[in-house]
């Protein structure tokens, strides 16, 4: 699909089917009016809608990369859905997630990618080890891997803790962040021999083009800054991903020292 005619389907909640415990934010699994089931994150969720920002760009970034991710939708939530569920918290968190959430078509049947169970080839390791190092994505690791395998297939899961740094100060996209530490904790390092050459292949499929592409999908109502206009806070994802592009060089080194001290 051209860059320029990205687009995300946009369905609604009929049925509330079960909370995910296993996640912190409580995701919760739900039937849309398209009669498939879906996990939904929710704009009311403790990391607010930040959290669904950093999803739907990750998620639009790997899928770009030609790495395999469900397909994320917009999926509207009724209020009366808050005002039937008989556990309070839960409720609460419905109430406050009236309106467009962000949801990924469940995999059923998928299991959990054990590192002491499968093994990844070089080149998909090395792709999946990029993109979380360009993005910050803190939540690959052998403890969480965030990762399914489904008809012996891989498939990236659970962006939202990506991006943390527009958690911070306002000029957040201004900082110079060049290092990422933990990228020395990610599950898929050891295999990832092949980042170099990742690297240049990566470069070329993220162009601007791509990159507006992908923040344009995010909706005004998701983004709250209350000094900055809808426009002025994706401009400043865009910046940011442009910037760490730009300097992926430098990311790419300091995921290859972090593999040689562990091989």
């Amino acid at each position: 699909m051209p860059a320029d005619a990205l687009s995300l389907r946009t369905v609604d909640v009929t049925r509330y089917v079960t909370p995910l415990r296993e996640g912190g934010s409580l995701p919760a699994l739900v039937e849309a009016n398209d009669d498939f089931l879906y996990v939904v994150k929710f704009r009311g969720a403790g990391q607010g809608p930040k959290a669904l920002i950093a999803e739907l760009i990750v998620g639009e970034l790997a899928r770009a990369l030609g790495l395999r991710v469900p397909e994320l939708v917009f999926i509207q939530l009724n209020e009366a859905f808050g005002r039937t569920e008989p556990d309070e918290e839960i409720q609460d968190l419905l109430r406050a997630s009236t309106g467009l959430n962000l949801a990924l078509h469940y995999l059923a049947r998928a299991s959990t990618f054990d590192p002491l169970v499968t093994t990844v080839d070089a080149r998909l390791a090395s792709q999946v080890v990029w993109l979380d190092a360009l993005t910050l994505n803190v939540d690959r690791t052998a403890r969480n891997t965030n990762m399914l395998l489904w008809h012996k297939e891989l498939w990236l899961i659970d962006h939202g803790a990506a991006l943390y740094v527009h958690h911070t100060a306002p000029n957040w996209a201004e900082q110079q962040r060049r290092v990422f530490p933990q990228i020395k904790d990610h599950v898929l390092l050891p295999q990832a021999s092949e980042l170099t050459a990742v690297d240049a292949d990566s470069r070329a499929l993220l162009t601007p083009d791509a990159i507006r592409a992908i923040v344009a999908l995010v909706p005004d109502e998701w983004l709250l800054e209350p000094d900055l206009s809808a426009e002025a806070q994706r401009e400043a994802y865009v910046r940011f991903l442009e910037n760490r592009l730009a300097a992926s060089e430098t990311f790419v080194q300091e995921a290859n020292a972090a593999r040689h001290a562990l091989v």
